[in-house]
Order: C-alpha cells, then structure tokens, then sequence
C-alpha cells in the first residue's frame, strides 16, 4: 500500500491530506492564509495519528506547486521538501492548474477534447493551461495575457472545458466550443488518484531543483 502525503499552501485555503492507494483518507483545511506555516505541521501530525500511522509509513509527499502566493508556494514546498529528505521517500510536484482541471478530465461523461486550468494574475493577466485527455499539456502552464485569451483558445480547434476564476465574465464570452465551470478549489479525491498514479509511474520530482511554479516575476511594487 501507497500513502501520500497532500500538501497545498497556493492559495487562501491551507489543506493538508492523506491518501492511501488513491483513496482519500483525511483533511486537513486552513482558511488563515496568513496562518498556514503556524499550522501545517500540526495538521500532519494529527492526520498521521487519526490513521493510526507514522511519518516512517509514507510512501511520497504530493505537493501543489502553483501558481499562487508567493509566501504560500514556498511555506508548502519547504515543508515537502524537508519531510522528503529526512523520510528519504520521494517528491510528486503538481502544477495547481492541473490539479483543478481534474474533475473535468476524469468525468468518464465528458465529450470535451481539451481541459484547462485558469487563475487571474494580476489586472489583465492570467495563469493558464491547457491540456489533453492524458494530462499532457498542449499550452503552459504560464502566464497570459487576458487579450490573448480568444486566440490561445481559438488555435487549439478543440471543444474546451475550463476550470478556475477569471476575472470579467467577458473575458471568455466570445470563445466558441468553450464550457466555463467556476472553481479555485483542488478536489482532493481527484488529487489522490492523480498522485497516485504518479507516484505508481514514478513521475517524481528532484528534490534539489524543485522550486515553485511562479510563472512570472515576483513584483514587491505596483
């Protein structure tokens, strides 16, 4: 048996699971933002306990690796990180905008082609990506501007599903074969079979590379 560690710290809500075999056990969620580092340790414990496990009986860290805070995207993968050297177990790093497309793409009744993640950046920008039926991405992640939107969509001739938050419903009107399903929130069901699988793939992260998926610059001025 498989069980792994949920981190994600990206955005308002702090979450912390654990999964077994692809199987959510438990959650943990913070909604402080400025309060995830205070908690998350604390939140491990108590999930570990509750199962009746140890920290020695984990077979990966999935963590979410943005885009999102700045703060938030370093306070989770820190902590990753640290657990994955001292357990010597590995890294499954997921991009956020993945992670929310994914009810869509394991809905067995979808007809879509193609999946997307999108969250505002800053004012006429977003973070986008777009992928297959497999997970693969077909454009990003990374950062878009909100005029370019219609022709990233428009170029891909697919019918679309999209996931996440935008800004302006207007932002979207004008894109055809599109369907808009409005969210911010990573389920974690979906996120256990998807680390799952990942981790049964072996698709594991480096641990000295790994860093956030900040998609553009960090600004500490407007």
């Amino acid at each position: 048996m498989a069980y792994i560690l949920h981190i994600d710290t990206s955005g308002d809500r702090g979450i912390v699971a654990l999964s077994e075999d692809g199987k959510l056990l438990a959650e943990r969620i913070n909604t402080d933002t400025r309060n995830h580092a205070a908690v998350i340790n604390l939140y491990i414990d108590e999930l570990v306990k509750e199962q009746g496990i140890t920290l020695s009986d984990l077979s990966a860290i999935a963590v979410c690796g943005g885009p999102g805070s700045y703060t938030g995207l370093r306070i989770g993968l820190s902590t990753a990180k640290a657990l994955c050297y001292v357990l010597d177990i590995p890294l499954l790093h997921h991009d956020r905008l993945l992670l929310m497309a994914l009810p869509c793409i394991y809905d067995t009744s979808s007809t879509y082609e193609q999946f997307a993640g999108i969250l505002p950046a800053r004012e006429k920008e977003y973070f986008l990506g777009i992928y297959d039926s497999k997970m693969v991405s077909v454009y990003g992640p990374q950062h878009t501007l909100t005029e370019e939107l219609t022709n990233i969509f428009d170029k891909t001739g697919k019918n679309i599903v999209v996931a996440g938050k935008i800004a302006d419903e207007s932002d979207l009107a004008s894109i055809s074969k599109l369907k808009f399903v409005e969210t911010d929130i990573i389920d974690l069901n979906s996120w256990s079979k998807y680390a799952y699988d990942s981790y049964v793939e072996k698709n594991f992260a480096d641990l000295a590379l790994a860093e956030p998926f900040y998609l553009k610059q960090v600004y500490t001025h407007k």
